[in-house]
This record gives C-alpha cells, sequence and structure tokens, in this order.
C-alpha cells in the first residue's frame, strides 16, 4: 500500500506581534495579545521561562525587575508570588496555558521563545513541549529558542512540532547546528543577516525570520532581499508593517 503522506505545514505569517503586543501594551501579557488581534495582527511572538514551581510563564528576563514590581530570579520565585506582581498597568505575568487558551479564542499563531534560566535548559524546554503537544487548539506555534539545549529537549518530547533555532549573527555552520536539533526555521538580528545566509538558507528551503524592525522602509528592504518573516513593535494600523502582518 502507498505511504501516508505527512500534511505540509502551512506557511509562516510574515510579521509577529513582538513580546505579544509590541510597544502598545506591556510585554508579555494578554493585554498584548488582545492589542495585536484588534490591530489586525494574526501573529505574536512571546518568551516562555519556568517558575519555581515549574510552571511555565510569559516573562523575557531571567529577573524580574525590569518588567514587573517584583525582584529576584523568576525560576526561583513560587507562583503564589509571582502571580501577585504587576507586569504594567496593572495586568500581571500570564502563564503559558492563559497565552494559549487566548491566542485560540483570538485566531492568533504563535511563535514561543524558550527561554531558559540558567541552569533549566532541559526543563523548560520539555515542559513547554509537553504543554504544546498536550493543550495546544488550532495550528500549533512556531518554537524557538536560543537554547541549543532546550531545543534538543523539547524535540525528544514532541518531534512533531515546528523548531527554530535563533541567533544573533548567523554562524557559518548554521546549517549543521540546526539539523543537531531538528529546527526548520532560521531566526537572527535583521541588522546582522547577510545576503549570502539569506541565499542558502533559500536553497535549503530553510525561512529565514529577522527581529526586532520597527522601521517600515527596512522591512521592506528585507522583504526584498528574501527574509520571510519580521518580529515588530510598530502595531500601529497605518503603518505599512501593520499592512503586510
Amino acid at each position: 500500500m502507498p505511504q501516508a503522506m505527512t500534511p505540509a505545514a502551512p506557511p509562516l505569517p510574515r510579521v509577529f506581534a513582538h513580546r505579544c503586543g509590541g510597544a502598545l501594551a506591556p510585554e508579555n501579557t494578554l493585554a498584548g495579545l488582545r492589542a495585536a488581534a484588534a490591530r489586525g495582527f494574526t501573529a505574536v511572538e512571546f518568551d516562555v521561562m519556568l517558575s519555581a514551581d515549574g510552571t511555565p510563564v510569559l516573562i523575557h528576563d531571567e529577573t524580574l525587575e525590569r518588567t514587573t514590581n517584583g525582584r529576584g530570579r523568576v525560576c526561583e520565585t513560587p507562583d503564589a508570588v509571582l502571580f501577585a506582581l504587576d507586569a504594567g498597568g496593572g495586568e500581571r505575568i500570564p502563564t503559558l496555558a492563559e497565552a494559549a487558551a487566548l491566542c485560540a479564542e483570538l485566531g492568533l499563531f504563535a511563535n514561543i521563545e524558550i527561554k531558559p534560566a540558567a541552569g533549566y535548559e532541559l526543563a523548560t524546554g520539555e515542559t513547554v513541549a509537553s504543554f504544546v503537544a498536550d493543550h495546544w487548539r488550532g495550528v500549533p506555534p512556531l518554537l524557538s529558542s536560543f537554547s541549543r539545549q532546550a531545543l534538543a529537549a523539547a524535540r525528544r518530547v514532541a518531534p512533531q512540532l515546528r523548531y527554530g533555532l535563533l541567533f544573533e549573527a548567523v554562524p557559518r555552520n548554521w546549517r549543521r547546528q540546526m539539523d543537531e536539533v531538528g529546527a526548520t526555521t532560521l531566526h537572527c538580528a535583521a541588522d546582522c543577516v547577510r545576503d549570502t545566509t539569506i541565499a542558502a538558507a533559500a536553497v535549503a528551503g530553510v525561512p529565514v525570520l529577522c527581529y526586532t524592525v520597527n522601521d517600515p522602509q527596512a522591512a521592506q528592504r528585507l522583504f526584498a532581499r528574501g527574509v520571510s518573516g519580521l518580529f515588530t513593535d510598530r502595531l500601529d494600523p497605518r503603518d505599512p508593517l501593520a499592512a503586510v502582518a
């Protein structure tokens, strides 16, 4: 009998709202997801790490001071303390479960950056991938990370998901590093991406996604060079960046 074909993954969106809602809401909050959807965005990016209780939560930094009224390391803060903090404008730090439910409700595609605290790479990758595999509704998100350990751990748990490897400047051996963790998308800083990398990625069928692009003209130049997608803080509906979201 002929072998069943695996359905092709849907194409990635061209523009992602950075850290949920760009500059229009406190970063990595449910308010940000609502702001992105309200302005016509169909895709969002957010960061996830583990609390002291092992709960996956949306936050970028390993420490609480910059984005909340708390102090200390996220990985050493129990849920009871973490969820009582103000993450800006009265918002609180959301759980991954809450963000997943709201993405499903709003029809948002997500790029989840696995953001492990130092020493928690394996646990964070495994926890995030397990949650997504078991509980995500709708189109599964793209999971990305700077941490190859976290990505490898995630892929061992959920090999059916899509993974992206993050760099600032892309190294020459990027293909080997991607192959080692089963990544299918390449992410890097917009001001570091080289035309040779874009060309090689195109030949390999690897989408290149760039962060963080807030100038409409820079965005158009990146698309013209062959970049597949970008992350932006600019969610103004009058902005050309929003027009291509």
